[in-house]
């Protein structure tokens, strides 16, 4: 690891993990210690709602309680994993929703690195307004990443009334997921190539065929061997995150955060291409199981993806 790297700890408890760094901390705190232009990019999965991810909503979630988590049937003998219910945020819970992304992005924006990309998974429902947010707090926004995959979001019938209305759904059925695109402004005058050269960020890592990196990327529901190696509701495959986090850094060298890491598999896709990345959970039972998710999810060889190098372990 190097001494870049370790500067970032910042008094925070701490675990290395190969080339990366794992943070006990909260990521507004953490962000605001930081030295400035010391982060490369960031790739993440927000817990949106904010609450979902508190203990009381994880404790019912647990008990198969519910509470903001909607507990799907078995459907086919399969137990569906439980999702947040985000169609159940009221208008006070929305606007603390965008204050936080707001606020978050204001405090991010110092450590960023000029052209730094901020890669960010979200929903159909609430892409609007997390997207509009981190433009408010001063990132530019440069598209959407389209992960194509199936999920059991939508497509329902009206609750309550599905005999009475039978060919009606209140939602489409999702079948896409958006990653917002963002990018810390150039400063002024700067072209990309400038900002290349002085701070290595300001686009993306073309594929290792040297075709272009595309924003659309065909995907799967994380497979349940993934699953069994990080207990985790939101947890992305690497078969995706590996190409989005190879994606973020241009030139191929920096490092790459993750603020909301959970169960770690950012931080286990870039140490499986060869990366260096820091992740921070604030909850400790998820700090505490990230090491050993890490090491399991790295490894992974059967990744199926459109680049044969994302298939190995070894690095890019």
């Amino acid at each position: 690891m190097n001494r870049e790297i370790k500067e970032l700890c910042c008094g925070f408890i701490s675990r290395e993990i190969g080339n990366s760094l794992i943070i006990h901390a909260d990521c507004l705190e953490w962000l605001g210690r930081i030295p400035e232009n010391s982060i490369h990019s960031i790739v993440t999965d927000p817990p949106y709602g904010v609450k979902e991810y508190e203990v009381d909503q994880l404790t019912k979630r647990q008990t198969g309680q519910g509470g903001i988590w909607r507990i799907p049937p078995a459907f086919d003998g399969t137990v569906r994993a439980p999702l947040p219910r985000f169609t159940a945020l009221n208008g006070k819970e929305r606007r603390t929703l965008r204050e936080f992304f707001v606020e978050w992005t204001r405090v991010a924006l110092r450590p960023l690195r000029p052209g730094a990309n901020v890669i960010i998974a979200t929903n159909s429902f609430l892409s609007q307004m997390v997207f509009s947010a981190l433009v408010e707090g001063g990132l530019e926004y440069r598209g959407m990443i389209i992960r194509v995959v199936r999920t059991i979001r939508g497509g329902d019938r009206p609750k309550n009334a599905e005999a009475e209305f039978p060919n009606v759904c209140s939602m489409p059925r999702g079948c896409h997921e958006p990653w917002g695109l963002f990018r810390k402004p150039l400063r002024e005058g700067m072209r990309v190539s400038d900002c290349l050269r002085e701070f290595h960020t300001g686009g993306f890592r073309r594929k290792p065929d040297g075709n272009p990196f595309e924003d659309v990327i065909s995907s799967e529901r994380t497979p349940q061997a993934e699953r069994k190696l990080a207990d985790h509701p939101s947890l992305k495959p690497q078969s995706f995150l590996r190409q989005v986090v190879y994606a973020s850094l241009p030139l191929g060298e920096g490092i790459v955060v993750d603020p909301f890491m959970g169960s770690g598999s950012t931080v286990a896709a870039a140490e499986a291409i060869g990366y260096s990345c820091v992740g921070v959970e604030r909850h400790k039972q998820y700090f505490d199981d990230a090491p050993e998710n890490i090491e399991k999810l790295k490894v992974l060889q059967e990744v199926e993806t459109d680049f044969p190098l994302f298939q190995l372990a070894s690095g890019a």
